[in-house]
């Protein structure tokens, strides 16, 4: 494992990334907030989502400021229901990034098997994808992802709902964003299913399946990588846009787009920490992982080499 860590860091990709500037910063953010994220429970001086730890008097506490009536200080400040800003942002990451991970490979994995469907196919099976991918691209996606979301809990039974709704939410969002993997591989594999390695694994009694996987997917992974890093920040921004809407995270389990949305509610009113602080590391957490997805997109172009 040392060793091949060690070859990527002297190859050219990691020659590449040693003299970015832009590619370092993003990758050590996005590393930063997403062992934040993971290590909550050991970072955070409060577990906010624990009723019985909470205490009312602590709300709307300035950040570095004693509390009036408990004299307790926290460092981002406290919101209405006295939970600690900063143990929220920690623990709201881990929703938001749980949700756009898992959304993210849900899309990935269809996307990617219906490209490769397509483009080895080819004829009405080809026509047919591309015609519900060319449909679905003529709605926005956060649109999509809502009436999926929509659909999804007016069927669930509504004891469930809140058990069951990130896992809509992952499904909506995931659903939304399969297009790009599968237009991206399709092509792909419109080239390289006439190579002579194809036709040769065909000549030798290779089932299409094994063709598709064993073949061609292992030679169309550089853009399913890039797209899947770009991908991974529009998701965390669905599916703060719907929690904010309100049709996202359950109030039991908040994610950063919940964060904003109680604190706006608060902005007018003087609590202004309540909505900066999650807003702030919703856009670096996106902008980072965004700026890394460039930078893969021109790093593993061949064409820039």
């Amino acid at each position: 494992m040392i060793r091949h860590l060690s070859s990527l860091w002297q190859s050219d990709f990691g020659w590449k990334f040693r003299h970015s500037p832009m590619a370092i910063l993003s990758a050590l953010v996005t590393l930063v907030l997403v062992l934040a994220a993971i290590f909550a429970p050991l970072i955070a001086p409060y577990n906010p989502f624990d009723s019985s730890s909470l205490n009312l008097m602590n709300g709307f506490s300035a950040p570095m400021t004693p509390n009036a009536f408990t004299g307790e200080v926290f460092l981002l400040g406290t919101d209405d229901q006295g939970r600690d800003v900063f143990s929220t942002i920690l623990y709201g990451m881990r929703v938001s990034l749980f949700v756009g991970v898992l959304a993210v490979l849900f899309g990935l994995v269809l996307g990617v098997s219906l490209g490769l469907v397509a483009g080895y196919a080819g004829g009405r099976v080809d026509g047919f994808i591309m015609r519900v991918a060319d449909i679905q691209l003529t709605f926005p996606a956060i649109l999509v992802a809502m009436l999926i979301f929509g659909v999804a809990k007016g069927i669930i039974d509504p004891q469930y709902r809140d058990q069951m709704a990130i896992w809509v939410l992952i499904i909506a969002i995931g659903l939304s964003d399969w297009v790009p993997f599968a237009r991206v591989v399709r092509g792909a594999t419109m080239v390289e299913k006439n190579r002579d390695y194809v036709q040769a694994a065909r000549l030798i009694g290779r089932k299409p399946v094994a063709i598709m996987v064993l073949h061609i997917l292992p030679n169309v992974l550089n853009p399913i990588l890039v797209i899947a890093t770009i991908s991974l920040a529009l998701a965390i921004i669905a599916e703060a846009t719907l929690s904010f809407l309100g049709v996202g995270a359950p109030p039991t389990q908040p994610s950063l787009g919940t964060l904003i949305r109680i604190g706006q509610t608060f902005l007018f009113s003087g609590e202004w920490w309540i909505l900066l602080f999650p807003a702030i590391t919703l856009l670096a957490l996106a902008l980072a992982v965004n700026s890394l997805g460039d930078w893969l997109r021109d790093a593993l172009n061949p064409r820039l080499k």
